[in-house]
């Protein structure tokens, strides 16, 4: 799980299957919240939660985009292509 949500931040979108996704969106709107705050204790938290670099980029760059927003920094937009492997359900999952 670490590494999508790692792969989210830097990207800002990725294609992954529903049940990723809608486990994935708690994670990465709470990492957003804490750095929402800009204090230094924060960016700490993030650096140890996610790799330095996307920890940096959601502190200085995704943070401040959403300072007026209380909530809701993603979007689940169900594709309808299934996997090829297993035909599980794939969607896209974005920064708002």
């Amino acid at each position: 799980m670490k590494g999508l949500v790692t792969q989210l931040i830097l990207r800002e979108k990725i294609k992954t299957t529903d049940a990723r996704a809608k486990e994935m969106r708690p994670e990465v709107e709470k990492l957003v919240t804490m750095a929402k705050k800009q204090t230094l204790a924060s960016l700490r938290l993030l650096i140890a939660r996610t790799s330095q670099e996307s920890a940096l980029k959601l502190f200085y760059d995704i943070a401040p985009r959403y300072a007026q927003r209380n909530g809701g920094y993603l979007r689940i937009t169900k594709t309808s292509k299934r996997r090829v492997g297993d035909g599980a359900p794939e969607s896209i999952i974005q920064f708002v």
